[in-house]
């Protein structure tokens, strides 16, 4: 037990300081016309990156089964958040792409994104907050973000 808080409490702080950022990130999205996006879709979203991605790399990159990858690429596609393409070297394979919904949700939630670290800077200052990013830079290491939900799973 370090500074009274025993070694377990940080890593639950941050997973839940995380899920609460995340939830109130979700609840301005619906508010502003994407009420039925979940964290997994803009997880998704990110890696399959503006040049596109194959179900198969969509599954790496999450590090989840293709059947995983599939079943996110259909809700994506469903709430038209992605768009099929040829693949333009493999007749075989389809590329997905964010759509222009899919591309609007991923601007919005960086500007939501924006507006919460203001407030946050307003909350703990703007030393203290930039201290903490420095922080959690540092003990992040060389972790990858993207493939947080196969991780988890």
């Amino acid at each position: 037990m370090t500074g009274g808080r025993f070694g377990f409490a940080l890593p639950l702080l941050l997973v839940t300081a995380f899920r609460a950022i995340i939830d109130e990130l979700h609840d301005r999205l619906a508010e502003r016309g994407h009420p039925d996006a979940r964290p997994i879709h803009g997880f998704a979203l990110q890696a399959i990156g503006p040049d596109g991605i194959t179900v198969s790399g969509l599954g790496r990159r999450l590090a989840v089964s293709k059947q995983a990858a599939a079943k996110t690429v259909a809700s994506l596609e469903r709430l038209g958040y992605i768009e099929r393409h040829r693949h333009p070297t493999d007749s075989r394979a389809v590329l997905v792409r964010p759509s222009l919904r899919g591309q609007e949700f991923l601007s919005l939630s960086a500007e939501i994104f924006d507006q919460l670290h203001v407030g946050w800077a307003q909350q703990l200052g703007e030393q203290r907050l930039s201290a903490l990013e420095d922080d959690l830079e540092l003990l992040a290491g060389s972790a990858r973000l993207v493939d947080i939900p196969g991780w988890i799973g």
